[in-house]
């Protein structure tokens, strides 16, 4: 009895391993699951980037060349960076000569990557003080990035972005038809965030008494144009546009006057020229944001664009009311 017993053990045994052995082989012959391929979205600046973030959602991998702090007027495309747009399905960048992008737009250059101007049927708002920006500074940036012809910070309007996202949207169906519907949808989702943003903006800033903001460089006349009021920059459209003397002194005289409590400074850009007019005129000074660049803080902290913009906001009220 004791014999057959250990022979059935046995037995059991052995068939016990050999099922564990067929089980593995069986296991290693099943084909591993297809990773599903996100398509490679590189981009120039942090709006950009952000608004293909939100139309592409997890199909998208997104890449920003302009990193966090740095001030995206004084960037110029690296040899790296020409390798990125060449491996990317899709180069956005915003346009209305805000990037430095003509060198990019070349077969050699993008391979297969399909070039995107993001504000491309953005109704474009002419540079204000065009001539004044060339004296106070086009002998010494005598280039095309320089000498504005339009505003480009269109993305400071929430409703001209609306226009922005459905660019992104169809660019991404273009080169990803299968998810056209997924897009379409983000895109939808996104703009109707931002029809309510414009409709805090509008509400907030019905009442204003005041017309007039002063601010580190003229990056909001979008903003100002959509919303009813005015913005006076100490700078020209681009934040190295140094003013002259006389500028200075006709801004610090408007401040007086017009009894300017705030002036408004940036986060990636010296407040130098903002704190000088403050202490010559007895102002303080608020943060408004150009969203041209985010802090490393500020992506650290989860920020965005819709969180900036209402901060923004909280700050306009304070200055013009």
């Amino acid at each position: 009895m004791t014999k057959n017993w250990r022979r059935l053990v046995n037995v059991s045994m052995c068939l016990l391993v050999l099922l564990l052995v067929v089980g593995c082989g069986s296991n290693a012959a099943k084909p591993a699951e297809p990773e599903v391929k996100k398509i490679k979205v590189v981009t120039t600046m942090y709006p950009v980037y952000e608004f293909v973030k939100q139309v592409g959602g997890d199909k998208v991998d997104v890449v920003m060349l302009i990193p966090p702090g740095a001030e995206p007027h004084d960037w110029e495309p690296t040899a790296k960076d020409i390798i990125q747009i060449k491996s990317a399905k899709i180069f956005a960048y915003h346009g209305a000569d805000f990037e430095p992008v003509e060198k990019l737009l070349h077969k050699d250059v993008l391979g297969d990557a399909l070039p995107i101007e993001v504000s491309k049927d953005v109704k474009k708002l002419e540079a204000k003080h065009a001539e004044e920006e060339e004296e106070e500074h086009g002998h010494e940036h005598g280039d095309s990035h320089d000498e504005h012809k339009f505003d480009p910070h269109a993305w400071l309007d929430p409703i001209a972005v609306q226009q922005e996202i459905k660019t992104i949207e169809q660019a991404l169906a273009t080169v990803d038809e299968k998810n056209a519907d997924y897009y379409k949808q983000n895109a939808e989702t996104y703009n109707k965030k931002l029809a309510e943003l414009d409709e805090q903006y509008k509400k907030a800033l019905a009442g204003i008494t005041r017309k007039e903001i002063v601010t580190s460089h003229r990056a909001f006349g979008y903003l100002a144009n959509r919303y009813g009021f005015e913005q006076l920059g100490i700078m020209g459209l681009s934040p190295d546009a140094e003013p002259t003397p006389d500028r200075m002194a006709k801004i610090t005289e408007f401040c007086r006057e017009h009894k300017v409590k705030y002036i408004f400074f940036e986060t990636v850009t010296s407040p130098k020229l903002a704190q000088t007019l403050a202490k010559e005129t007895g102002a303080e000074l608020l943060v408004l944001n150009p969203i041209e660049s985010l802090t490393e803080q500020e992506m650290k902290d989860g920020k965005n664009y819709l969180t900036i913009m209402g901060e923004n906001l909280v700050n306009l009220q304070k200055a013009l009311k």
